[in-house]
């Protein structure tokens, strides 16, 4: 029994080591106070993928996939590229949104009127695995930088997120594991925000 107990409190405290963590680094939220519309941005710049930088884990996958099946690899990096626009930034907004939307608040791209805007800026991606018998979640380690649209080279606040799980579940759809790990994101974040008195 004790034999039980200690492998289930050293997998509860292995999963606090592992959980998201969300942590204010520069500036303050206090401009963010009655904010109604918020611009977003997202970038992907200097963005290491598991032990690669992106470039050659581009690399890498797409030649192991195109020696598989020709042209496989080749669609995969398009797909690798495309789902930031289709699945990742629609997730990541949807969730920011459902919370902010309490503040009667939204943030979204293109809002050139808005004062302030967000830059979402991923800076590392573990994409998991799906071998049949194990898999492993996707996380993703961002930072949210808070600048007034005017004038985007000064930071007025750097929120830092690591671990936002995605899933396991997925099967062998990359973008798909990853998509949950925005979705996390966008929820605590917002929340972190609020709690914060932001909005």
């Amino acid at each position: 029994m004790k034999k039980v107990l200690l492998a289930v409190l050293v997998i509860f405290l292995t999963g606090n080591v592992q959980a998201q963590r969300i942590k204010l680094l520069e500036g303050n939220l206090n401009f963010l106070k009655g904010v109604k519309n918020l611009n977003l941005e997202y970038t992907y710049d200097d963005m290491t993928v598991g032990k690669y930088f992106e470039a050659d884990y581009l690399a890498k996958k797409t030649e192991e996939y195109n020696n598989k099946e020709a042209g496989r690899g080749d669609k995969w990096a398009t797909m690798w590229t495309e789902d930031r626009e289709k699945r990742f930034e629609p997730k990541f907004e949807m969730l920011f949104n459902k919370y902010i939307e309490k503040k009667d608040a939204v943030a979204e791209q293109n809002s050139s009127d808005a004062e302030y805007t967000m830059i979402l800026h991923t800076y590392f991606t573990e994409p998991g695995y799906y071998i049949g018998i194990s898999s492993a979640p996707a996380t993703i380690n961002c930072e949210a930088l808070f600048v007034k649209t005017s004038d985007p080279n000064t930071v007025l606040a750097k929120i830092d997120i690591k671990k936002s799980p995605g899933n396991s579940g997925a099967g062998w759809d990359t973008g798909e594991r990853i998509k949950e790990a925005y979705a996390k994101a966008g929820k605590e974040l917002a929340k972190f925000l609020l709690k914060n008195k932001g909005f």
